[in-house]
């Protein structure tokens, strides 16, 4: 099976224990609606990538771990689109979860699927006890204090804010956990893979805020030029268009350079060069040329 449709059956099969029939009607639309359709399943996807290239045998603990990883994702789009933070009224080319379903069940919407992926791992727990338990506190630490997504957000918060830790704890930290547990999840060793992760998310990172200068919210599926609107730190507005396109470039060759040796080294590293390809918004090759 290919890594997007075995994403989404997983996705579907975990949330089914949320959302049955004796959930709040309303509250199980909705966590459905933060989940499907959604969008490139970028950090799942590189989940299963790293589990796969360190020749994954049972797929399990590689699923739940994805699965996870992409919950906390989609929760924190539903917890940013809210007024009191981005006030953003689009994700994914459809109303934000508050604007179709109201700001409370935004709110719980956001919480339940937080607690959804971990309950996800503990399903998964028994194909393999300690792996699990560390896949546990990997994807926990990223979605957490003190460098993880809520930390991240935090930072929007303070007067003075450094870029680079911002950039590597609102979504660094889930690309780096990406990795990680996709190494975990086969009994890898994740730290030699941290750096991969870290580097792919600061690039991802970079792109969204040169999304954000040039593209309109009909390219992007959300609202634009939300960086400036809000005043939020963001590559553009530190490095300028040419400096951040160069600050692209040179992430993506580092993160492909970090990758491990492992038996499916050199497919990843042609995958990642050919995914990054799409990274830079279009207008913005003559910037790079």
């Amino acid at each position: 099976m290919d890594p997007t449709s075995r994403i989404e059956l997983a996705l579907e099969a975990a949330l089914g224990h949320a959302a049955t029939p004796g959930c709040p009607p309303k509250l199980a639309r909705a966590l459905h609606y933060a989940v499907f359709p959604g969008g490139a399943r970028v950090r799942p996807r590189l989940c299963l990538s790293v589990a796969h290239a360190c020749a994954e045998e049972d797929p399990t603990l590689p699923d739940a771990a994805a699965t996870a990883i992409e919950f906390l994702h989609c929760a924190s789009l539903v917890h940013d689109d809210l007024p009191c933070f981005d006030d953003a009224a689009l994700r994914r080319g459809k109303p934000s979860v508050h604007v179709a379903f109201g700001e409370p069940l935004a709110v719980l919407t956001g919480d339940a699927l937080i607690v959804l992926a971990f309950e996800t791992l503990a399903r998964a727990a028994v194909a393999g006890p300690a792996l699990s338990a560390r896949l546990a506190c990997l994807i926990g630490r990223a979605a957490g204090a003190p460098d993880g997504i809520a930390a991240g957000q935090a930072w929007e918060s303070e007067e003075d804010v450094e870029l680079a830790a911002y950039h590597r704890s609102k979504t660094g930290s889930l690309f780096a956990t990406a990795t990680m547990s996709g190494a975990a999840s086969v009994g890898a060793d994740p730290d030699a893979w941290r750096m991969l992760g870290e580097r792919i998310g600061e690039a991802y990172q970079v792109a969204d805020d040169l999304r954000d200068a040039v593209c309109d919210a009909a390219t992007m599926g959300k609202p634009a030029r939300q960086d400036a609107a809000l005043d939020r730190p963001n590559a553009v507005s530190e490095l300028g268009l040419e400096g951040a396109v160069k600050r692209l470039e040179g992430l993506i060759a580092s993160a492909i350079a970090s990758i491990p040796d492992c038996a499916g080294a050199d497919d990843l590293r042609a995958q990642i060069g050919a995914e990054a390809k799409h990274f830079l918004p279009k207008g913005l090759a003559r910037v790079a040329a």
